[in-house]
């Protein structure tokens, strides 16, 4: 019943931010129903320009599966870039440890990534790390231990990928990758306005 209620849960996120969000591990939510929640065709009003920014702001929580302080964080720190920050939000949220896992193809949602490594499954250059929220630098390597190989999640994310492998990305086989370049906008797997996110943040100052 609580897997049942998860899924549901996650179709229905997407469905609400009308946006396949990889992340979440679940394809197909608007396919089976493409409007929001509640909506049945008629009387909807047209959403305020609060409620774009604030929803381009919540694919960026729900695929990375962030919380909110845990992203706040990362538009802090992105901000202190002496670049387009929104360009450097990116960077930052593509190499975190558990989307690194996800994209490589070796767990089938960001979540699943994250248990991964908080299980000591995952090998950074050659040493267990067991926080998923780290973010890694080019010419990192990460593999599954060889013992963890055969897991369901790995197998489920080796012969089903959720995505195909990004550009910055190279593997060398199935379980070991190296991270070979900065990425950028471009590889965030989901349709994003990245002119919301920064009207969003620069309503709310420095928050």
């Amino acid at each position: 019943m609580k897997a049942k209620t998860s899924t549901v849960k996650k179709y229905r996120v997407q469905r609400r931010l009308n946006t396949d969000l990889p992340g979440l591990g679940k394809p197909g939510a608007l396919n089976r129903r493409p409007f929001p929640p509640g909506q049945h065709g008629a009387g909807r009003r047209k959403p305020s320009e609060y409620s774009l920014r604030l929803n381009e702001k919540q694919k960026l929580v729900a695929h990375y599966d962030l919380t909110e302080r845990q992203l706040q964080r990362f538009v802090k720190q992105s901000r202190q870039a002496e670049i387009n920050w929104i360009s450097e939000l990116s960077r930052r949220l593509e190499l975190r440890l558990d989307n690194i896992v996800f994209r490589f193809q070796m767990a089938p949602s960001i979540r699943a990534a994250r248990q991964l490594v908080r299980h000591g499954h995952v090998l950074v250059n050659g040493k267990k790390v067991n926080i998923g929220s780290i973010t890694l630098r080019v010419g990192d390597e990460v593999k599954v231990k060889d013992k963890s190989k055969d897991l369901p999640t790995v197998l489920q994310a080796n012969q089903k990928p959720r995505l195909d492998l990004p550009a910055y990305l190279e593997k060398s086989d199935a379980q070991t990758g190296k991270i070979v370049a900065a990425p950028n906008t471009g590889d965030v797997p989901f349709v994003y306005n990245d002119r919301l996110i920064a009207e969003y943040y620069a309503t709310r100052g420095s928050k």
